[in-house]
């Protein structure tokens, strides 16, 4: 259940964002710069990233709906586990696994970021624009996992999957048309949603 009276029993991220539409505007436009501009850092990759911070942070809606888009992209689920469960046994591509490296230090301790771990980094052919992307990722989750989980958003096992094949199809631009629209948080419910399922049916990050 929300915290928030004028969210509906099922919000999602649309809702919250329509509490302030300017801000709501601002993030999703981000999301898509963020997500969408492709380097050799690809869409798969971020969502990838998107998926594992948020479990890193334990945030029950951003880790479901990610790790849908993320599968979506053709990322396999058993990969993320794998990198919450146990990073270093993790059968993650070679050349990805420093920059997971790094968006795990940046999440858990970023004061312990150093240039060893970026020149990690580069060393297996990463640009800094790659790089730069994979931080933009990476604290835009964090950001995310707080936002959802200081509004009592949790979501469902429903919720996940549809969200999540959604943002691989269409994108993020689809949410400015409903920002766009002005709705009113206390109206944000009669915007069409899928039908959910309660909570405690959804999948939850691995234990660490």
């Amino acid at each position: 259940m929300p915290f928030f009276p004028s969210l509906p029993d099922d919000a999602g991220a649309r809702h919250i964002l329509t509490l302030n539409p300017a801000a709501g505007r601002a993030l999703i436009e981000f999301h898509t710069a963020a997500l969408r501009t492709d380097s050799q850092l690809t869409a798969r990759d971020k969502e990838l990233i998107a998926a594992f911070v948020s479990g890193l942070n334990a945030c029950q809606y951003c880790f479901g709906v990610h790790t849908e888009t993320a599968k979506a992209c053709g990322v396999d689920e058993s990969l993320i586990e794998a990198l919450l469960v146990d990073f270093e046994s993790a059968p993650v591509d070679a050349r990805l696994r420093p920059m997971l490296e790094y968006a795990r230090v940046l999440t858990l301790t970023p004061t312990k970021a150093t240039q060893r771990h970026v020149d990690a980094i580069f060393a297996v052919g990463w640009t800094e624009r790659d790089l730069h992307d994979a931080i933009l990722t990476v604290c835009l989750f964090n950001f995310m996992n707080r936002l959802l989980e200081g509004h009592g958003v949790k979501g469902s096992a429903d919720v996940y999957a549809a969200r999540g094949q959604a943002l691989r199809d269409l994108g993020y631009s689809p949410l400015l048309a409903l920002l766009s629209q002005g709705a009113a948080p206390g109206t944000a419910h009669t915007q069409p949603v899928e039908q959910h399922g309660p909570n405690e049916h959804a999948p939850r990050p691995p234990s660490r």
